[in-house]
């Protein structure tokens, strides 16, 4: 395939190609806010001057510790303090390990272990979660607590006291070491599962750098923009966006807590956003259910189809015409980018008649993570974009055939900078993942148009992908489902009821029915299990939680070698 002309945004500024560049790029912005957060109760602000002051004495600090070149986890919500560690490990020339905080803390002990992290940076929420952990866990030699928990035990640094041990040793002319190999390993990722399902995602600063700079060609940004920063820090979607942003020189907004994502938009008046499909659902409702509210929907449609005839004409007024919205989302919202899981394009159209764009794209932790994204400069709605400047795409249409479109359709994978360099000692799960001539398998299957443009029709992965971007593994599931020995058979799987809600986790069923009398109905045998399963529920994260089960009266169909054959249940 041809790779497409890219035509960079007049804010453009040059290419960086590992996390030294960045520090030394942000340097430049000077005081400028860079940040802006909410701490006891106020808003609060960081310059750039004063976060790469920050940044520098915390790598200084860590060096001092003993944690040039080591693996260093970090956990905990959103946060400068998170911020100022994930870039000072990188520009240190360390292995940043960024955890979900989600996840229980007796599997974060042994996602920890399981790399050899010799320290962890955490967060407010996490204190007291591994005071055993200092006394017994056989690699972390250092605890980082972000704020003061205890400081009666030598393992423990409080993250000031870090700050103030850098500080000292940078007025004594410490300053950060160049960065030679760009190729190694610098960032290790968990993808969702149990200890014994996950896998570990290693990327390089070449990785993650060349999906930032990517970042910049395709999206519409602007020195003067501020963004809201919502979707959880670890993602290495908005990790990737963050960090173009603050490449840029722009102000980013720290959203506290999910439930005040709207008043943090009011409060904060962001330009551009990161999101996930699920909160451009969320906001569309918001939306509607206002101006029924107020017996105004039936004018707010038809001032939508006046102000997209206007347009066609070259009058937009959609900002004056739906001043009411965009006063709801803080009054200058104008970009969404969007990413994570599959969006309807009738959002797109909608946000757009109201004045705020959005551009969604495609990618995976493994891709560092973007593969493609629709360039704000010649975008096509319904599509996830065309390949980005750090990568190749290609199409493995052996076994599929053509759509309905008349577009063969095929495995999308992809080759390029922004690759991972595999997982972490699993030769089989890298055996699997790529092919014999390099190229990562996404586990998508789409099409490609004339012009270049991507769409995604399935996937050929088991991997359920929730509205919120979530990414669910069955097996793991369905592993905690089948140690109930009234199942004796289930597939977990992703199901809508309609497409207004969210999609839910559903378990398909084959009970072992000697678990149970003769005589036991259906119903009484659906409502035991089911009550098990909301104990099992109760020790898992939100997202993955069985809402409802199925049950069958029969066996599922299996291969030769007595695998479920899982494609067939919908």
């Amino acid at each position: 395939m041809k790779k497409q002309t890219e035509k960079p945004s007049g804010s453009y500024c040059s290419k960086i190609w590992d996390a030294g560049d960045l520090y030394a790029a942000m340097r430049a912005h000077g005081d400028k806010v860079a940040l802006r957060y909410i701490e006891g109760g106020k808003v609060e602000e960081m310059t750039y001057t004063r976060f790469c002051n920050n940044i520098l004495d915390m790598a200084a600090g860590l060096d001092a510790l003993g944690l040039s070149g080591k693996r260093i986890a970090l956990i905990g919500e959103n946060s400068p303090k998170w911020l100022t560690a994930y870039i000072a490990v990188l520009a240190l020339d360390s292995v940043i390990i960024p955890m979900d905080k989600e996840i229980a803390i007796d599997q974060i002990e042994q996602f920890i272990a399981s790399v050899d992290a010799e320290a962890v940076i955490y967060g407010e929420s996490f204190n007291g979660k591994f005071d055993a952990a200092i006394d017994s866990h056989p690699t972390l030699k250092h605890f980082i607590p972000m704020l003061p928990e205890r400081g009666d035990h030598e393992k423990v640094t409080a993250f000031e006291k870090v700050l103030r041990m850098g500080g000292g040793s940078v007025r004594a002319g410490w300053n950060l070491p160049r960065i030679t190999d760009r190729a190694k390993m610098a960032q290790m990722l968990f993808t969702s599962g149990t200890t014994g399902s996950s896998k570990c995602v290693m990327l390089s600063q070449q990785n993650i750098y060349s999906t930032v700079n990517a970042a910049m060609r395709y999206i519409n940004m602007t020195p003067d923009d501020v963004s809201l920063s919502v979707l959880p820090v670890h993602h290495t979607y908005e990790l990737m966006c963050l960090q173009a942003e603050l490449l840029l020189g722009m102000t980013v907004c720290i959203n506290d807590k999910l439930r005040h994502v709207v008043k943090n938009m009011n409060r904060f008046q962001p330009t551009i956003m990161t999101l996930v499909p699920l909160f451009l659902d969320t906001m569309e409702k918001k939306v509607w259910a206002e101006a029924e509210k107020k017996g105004k929907d039936k004018t707010l449609r038809a001032a939508m189809k006046t102000s997209d005839a206007l347009r066609k004409t070259g009058v937009d007024v959609r900002r004056k015409l739906f001043s009411d919205v965009h006063r709801a989302f803080g009054g200058n919202l104008r970009t969404i980018i969007c990413g994570g899981a599959k969006l309807n394009p009738a959002l797109i159209h909608t946000f757009e008649s109201f004045g705020i764009t959005v551009y969604e794209g495609c990618g995976i932790t493994e891709c560092s993570p973007l593969t493609t994204l629709n360039p704000f400069f010649a975008p096509k709605p319904g599509s996830i974009g065309r390949p980005v400047s750090s990568c190749n795409l290609r199409l493995d249409t052996a076994g599929y055939g053509k759509n309905d479109k008349g577009y063969r359709e095929g495995e999308i994978q992809v080759k390029g900078s922004n690759v991972m360099l595999g997982y972490y000692q699993n030769p089989e799960a890298n055996a699997a993942v790529f092919t014999e001539d390099g190229w990562f398998r996404t586990g998508d299957v789409g099409y490609m148009d004339e012009q270049g443009y991507y769409y995604i029709t399935g996937r050929c992965k088991s991997v359920i992908v929730l509205d919120n971007g979530k990414n669910v593994f069955p097996e793991e599931i369905e592993e905690y489902l089948g140690a109930l020995d009234t199942i004796a058979e289930c597939v977990v799987v992703g199901r809508k009821t309609d497409e207004h809600t969210p999609t839910a986790l559903v378990a398909v069923i084959y009970p072992n029915y000697d678990k149970f009398e003769k005589d036991c109905s259906d119903e009484n045998v659906k409502a035991t299990i089911l009550a098990s399963i909301r104990a099992i529920n109760r020790n898992l994260p939100s997202f993955k939680q069985v809402s409802l089960i199925e049950l069958r009266p029969t066996e599922f169909e299996k291969t030769t070698s007595k695998k479920i054959k899982r494609h067939l249940v919908k």
